[in-house]
């Protein structure tokens, strides 16, 4: 059976008229009668999807902020299944285009937005139906220290190679400093609050670019397949720390995007330490050793050697940034 005859035999179960269908990110795009749809396979739990619907649901009516809706179909229910077993989900869609990390306004915008969805998200009362593996914290601090951990197997495992590749030798050159960083990132994240007072609300999860769209009147924030339990912070580090890597790590647009969250939802003294410490942690760098040490060694890709280079190079910018955050 192939993908056009399921979406086909698939969107005959929804009252709704297609006009046109084309491909979209892992999913179909849907001009309809009822305005844009976007239809994807689905693999997750019935528990999980119901879940998602109710905090989708509180969501609406919401000024100037709007999220992809669950569309249930003929028969009240949010999954479809093609003939051959193969299961499906029907949202509300957007003809926006997703937000500009080059464009300095626009992702303030996008900011204040994201605040005033974590400003929602936490009046959402939280059910113990939720409470399943996926919408429990997992603790910030503990995840870096995991990845820390990876970085030492890396280390270990370059430092005994007797030849050593361009890029081996970067990250033997730098990994020092950087480590340094992640070590005490990890560290007093763990031990920013004691156990049990940690803010944990539910967030996005998979807050970047490809997920807020930018519309005339309006912000949609879209994909809520992440959603979970946790800091809020680490929602706001994700966006911010993709649009300070576009802009070099500009500490004017740092702390404008700051500023817009702010007005909207202003921070406790331990949630900005915590924003800190997310800063603090070289992610990029982490995540090169991290795809290096997961890959074929045996070929290391130019632009990975370049990425790591690139990391030098914008450190004191980075420095810099965190610096100015550290007394924000």
């Amino acid at each position: 059976m192939t993908m056009s005859d399921r979406y086909e035999e698939v969107l005959k179960h929804y009252p709704l008229q297609v006009k046109s269908v084309r491909k979209g990110r892992g999913s179909w795009i849907c001009e309809t009668d009822q305005g844009p749809k976007c239809l994807r396979e689905y693999r997750g739990t019935r528990k999980r999807l119901e879940f998602e619907d109710q905090v989708l649901a509180s969501l609406k009516g919401i000024r100037g902020l709007t999220a992809d809706q669950y569309v249930r179909n003929e028969e009240g229910d949010l999954l479809t299944a093609a003939e051959d077993g193969v299961r499906f989900i029907l949202k509300d869609w957007f003809g926006e285009r997703e937000c500009s990390m080059k464009d300095g306004r626009e992702v303030c915008r996008a900011v204040r937005n994201i605040a005033v969805l974590h400003q929602h998200l936490r009046m959402v009362p939280f059910k113990e139906e939720w409470a399943m593996g996926s919408t429990m914290p997992a603790g910030a601090g503990e995840g870096l220290k995991r990845r820390n951990r990876e970085l030492k197997r890396a280390r270990t495992y370059i430092r005994g190679k007797r030849k050593k590749s361009e890029f081996e030798l970067a990250v033997i050159e730098s990994f020092s400093g950087f480590f340094d960083q992640a070590a005490e990132a990890a560290q007093e994240l763990s031990g920013l609050w004691e156990t049990g007072e940690e803010p944990y609300f539910l967030c996005h999860g998979d807050l970047d670019q490809h997920h807020v769209l930018m519309g005339e009147n309006f912000v949609a924030v879209v994909e809520y397949n992440r959603l979970h339990l946790g800091l809020q912070m680490e929602d706001l580090y994700r966006f911010m720390r993709k649009a300070m890597e576009k802009h070099g790590w500009n500490q004017k647009i740092g702390m404008e995007m700051l500023e817009a969250y702010q007005r909207v939802l202003p921070l406790e003294e331990k949630e900005r330490r915590c924003l800190y410490y997310l800063f603090l942690y070289p992610e990029k760098y982490w995540k090169q050793i991290n795809y290096y040490f997961n890959a074929n060694k045996a070929w290391i890709p130019a632009r990975n050697i370049d990425k790591i280079q690139s990391l030098r190079q914008q450190e004191p910018a980075r420095q810099s940034f965190l610096s100015v955050l550290s007394a924000w």
